[in-house]
C-alpha cells in the first residue's frame, strides 16, 4: 500500500470549515508500476482550483480486505471519498461489492444501465458476455454517473454527512467524468468552489526568481495577497488569490491583467492552456499556417499540435528528417550545406524550416536539429550533447537560434519543442502586432 499524505489538518464536519478530501486509487498494476498513478495529480489539480486539497491519497491492491480495511479508514476521517478503478466486468473488480457491504449498502440490479452496456457492445460490434451485467449493479441508495466513454458507470452516495465518489479507472473514463459530473455535484453541496479560487498568469521564457522580481512592485500594493509560483520546462505559472476573502474576483482579474501587461511577450495567457495551444490560436486568428520538420525530436514537435482539437485549420503537416538522405530528399536541403556544416547546425535548422514551408506550403516553418543524447555520434565531441538548433522561417524572414540543455535524451527533447514553439508564438504576435500598425505615408 502507498500512503502519500498531503497535510496534517485534523477532521472537520462537511460544511463547517474545510472539508477533507481522500483519494483511494486501487488496482494491482499501480502498485506494480505497469500503470502510472496519473489520478493523484490530475484529481488533485481540479480541486485545488477549486479551493480544496487532496488531504491524502492512499494506493491499494485489488483484494476485497485491503480495499475493505482501507475504506473504512479513510470514511472515518474524510467528508469526500473517492475511488478509482474496480468498477470493471472481471473478477478482479470489487470495489462496488466492498464499499457496499462496508456502507450497508444494497446493489440492486438496473435493466436501464444493462441496456446501455448492451448497446455499447453493439456499436461496436462487440460481444458483451455475461460477466458484464456485474456492471450493471448501483446502490440503493445513491445516483449512477453515467460513463460515455465505457462500460462501468460511476456511483455517487451521500451518507452519515458524508460524500463516496467511486470512478472508473482509465483516465478517459475518469476525466470527463469527473469534470461534468462530480465537479458539479460538490460545488452545489458547497465542498468546493463554484468557480476557480484563483488566477493564474502562464509565463514562459523568464525564471520564477525573476519574475517575483518584476512582479513584486505590484503585489506589494495587496497585503495579504496570496502568491504562489510553480515552475515547469521554460514555464512559470503564477497563481494570485486572496485567502481571506479580502481581495475581491474583480480586483485579482486586474491585479493579473497588470501583470501580463508588464511581462510583454513573456506573458503566455491567463489560466490552464498549454503554449501550443496558445499558439495555435493566435495562428487561427492571424490566419496563418504551420509546418515543421524535426530530427532529434523525432515527431513530437508536431504531437505538441495535433494534438489540439481543430489542427488541420492551421497545421499542414510536420516531416521527421532523421538522416542527411532524408533531409535532402524530403526538405532540400542541400548536400553542400550538410557537408560543410553538419546536420546540427543553424545553417541546416533553417534550411529545414524553410524547407518544410515550402514543401507544405506553410507561413510558418519550424524546424529542430540537435543532439539529444545521450551521445553525439563518432565525429562530435561529447560536450555537444544537448545542443540543440531552431530554426524558423517567417513572412518577416528567417532566423535560427542555439540553446544548450543538460539532462536526459528524453528532457532534452521536451525542452527543445517548449522552446520552439515559444519562439513561434512570439513571432507570431509580433506580426500580428506589426499588421496592426497604421501605415505611415
Amino acid at each position: 500500500m502507498a500512503d502519500h499524505p498531503t497535510n496534517n489538518s485534523q477532521p472537520s464536519p462537511a460544511g463547517k470549515s474545510t472539508p477533507r478530501f481522500e483519494l483511494v486509487t486501487l488496482g494491482d498494476e499501480l502498485l506494480l508500476g505497469l500503470t502510472a498513478n496519473s489520478h493523484l495529480t490530475w484529481i488533485g489539480a481540479q480541486l485545488g482550483r477549486r479551493g480544496v486539497q487532496l488531504d491524502r491519497n492512499v494506493t491499494i491492491s485489488d483484494d476485497a480486505d485491503a480495499i475493505a480495511r482501507q475504506f473504512r479508514e479513510s470514511w472515518s476521517r474524510a467528508d469526500v471519498v473517492i475511488t478509482s478503478g474496480g468498477l470493471g466486468p472481471t473478477c478482479d473488480d470489487r470495489t462496488r461489492e466492498v464499499i457496499a457491504e462496508v456502507l450497508g449498502q444494497e446493489l440492486v440490479f438496473d435493466p436501464t444501465l444493462m441496456t446501455a452496456i448492451e448497446e455499447r457492445f453493439a456499436k461496436f460490434n462487440r460481444t458483451c458476455t455475461p460477466n458484464n451485467r456485474k456492471q450493471a449493479f448501483r446502490f440503493a441508495r445513491g445516483e449512477v454517473l453515467p460513463n460515455p466513454n465505457g462500460t462501468a458507470p460511476g456511483l455517487w452516495a451521500q451518507q452519515d454527512g458524508k460524500v463516496v465518489v467511486m470512478l472508473p479507472g482509465p483516465p478517459n473514463e475518469l476525466q470527463p467524468m469527473f469534470l461534468e459530473q462530480v465537479l458539479p455535484r460538490l460545488a452545489q453541496l458547497g465542498l468546493i468552489s463554484e468557480q476557480e479560487s484563483y488566477i493564474q498568469l502562464r509565463t514562459a521564457g523568464v525564471g520564477e526568481s525573476m519574475l517575483e522580481t518584476r512582479f513584486q512592485p505590484i503585489f506589494g500594493r495587496y497585503p495579504g495577497l496570496g502568491i504562489a509560483y510553480c515552475a515547469h520546462q521554460w514555464k512559470v505559472d503564477c497563481r494570485v488569490s486572496s485567502p481571506d476573502g479580502k481581495y475581491s474576483r474583480d480586483t485579482l482579474e486586474a491585479i493579473a491583467d497588470e501583470c501580463a501587461a508588464l511581462l510583454g511577450d513573456d506573458f503566455v495567457c491567463l489560466g490552464h492552456d498549454s503554449l501550443a495551444k496558445v499558439t495555435a490560436d493566435h495562428l487561427r486568428q492571424s490566419g496563418r499556417t504551420l509546418a515543421v520538420a524535426e530530427s532529434c525530436t523525432g515527431g513530437l514537435l508536431s504531437n505538441s499540435f495535433t494534438d489540439i482539437c481543430g489542427a488541420s485549420k492551421f497545421f499542414m503537416g510536420g516531416i521527421v528528417s532523421y538522416s542527411n538522405d532524408s533531409k535532402m530528399l524530403l526538405l532540400d536541403c542541400p548536400e553542400c550545406l550538410l557537408s560543410q556544416h553538419g546536420a546540427v547546425s543553424a545553417e541546416c535548422a533553417v534550411a529545414m524550416a524553410c524547407g518544410v514551408a515550402e514543401q507544405l506550403s506553410a507561413d510558418y516553418g519550424l524546424a529542430i536539429t540537435g543532439y539529444a543524447g545521450p551521445t553525439a555520434g563518432k565525429c562530435c565531441d561529447e560536450n555537444a550533447v544537448g545542443t540543440v538548433y531552431i530554426g524558423l522561417h517567417s513572412p518577416a524572414g528567417d532566423w535560427s537560434k542555439k540553446l544548450s540543455y543538460p539532462g536526459a535524451r528524453a528532457t532534452v527533447k521536451q525542452r527543445a519543442v517548449t522552446a520552439a514553439i515559444d519562439w513561434l508564438r512570439r513571432e507570431v504576435v509580433r506580426e500580428a502586432r506589426r499588421a496592426a500598425q497604421p501605415l505611415v505615408n
